[in-house]
């Protein structure tokens, strides 16, 4: 176990992030969908969240168990910051998005793995949302363009997008709930 979180703090953490990034879009709608449609091409956004992901996959790779391939820790060390290097001077289409793909496929992680062997029904919660990040991490670091089209179909119609900024917030505030009473 690299992370050791209790499946109270996962879900805590989870559902406060939720209702953190989601409230903003309920409270002050036309602000964050003017920020949020410059996100996807936004260079400072893309190298604070590759940062980010680099950062913690460097922490990752140096203090994870790796079995039978610990043998590979040391070249993978060297090469990943010469990947970092590499990517921020090459990619420059969508970074951001990329970033934040590689971020939630960081975090599905520590939720799965503070859920596994857990009993209560109400773990299913964190489960899904760290299967939703997984596929969404999936989807925007190889298809980035999505995450626009995304932002563009959610911002459509006000009353999609308080419907949806609504429910991350319930879903959030439902993980809250859980991680303060059940787990």
């Amino acid at each position: 176990m690299i992370y050791d979180l209790s499946l109270q703090t996962a879900g805590a953490m989870a559902g406060a992030l939720l209702v953190v990034l989601s409230m903003p879009g309920l409270v002050q709608p036309a602000a964050v969908k003017g920020w949020l449609k410059q996100m996807p091409r936004s260079r400072v956004a893309g190298v604070v969240l590759f940062t980010l992901a680099f950062i913690w996959s460097f922490w990752l790779l140096a203090t994870m168990e790796m079995g039978e391939f610990s043998s590979f820790r040391r070249p993978l060390l060297i090469a990943l910051p010469i990947g970092y290097v590499l990517v921020l001077r090459f990619v420059e289409e969508f970074l951001a998005v990329r970033a934040l793909g590689i971020l939630c496929l960081l975090a599905a992680e520590p939720l799965l793995e503070a859920a596994f062997f857990r009993y209560e029904t109400s773990r299913l919660l964190v489960t899904a949302f760290a299967y939703a990040l997984i596929i969404a991490g999936l989807f925007w670091v190889t298809m980035p363009y999505l995450l626009r089209d995304q932002i563009d179909w959610s911002a459509r119609t006000p009353t999609r997008w308080h419907s949806l900024h609504g429910f991350a917030v319930a879903y959030g505030i439902a993980l809250l709930a859980c991680a303060f009473t059940q787990y």
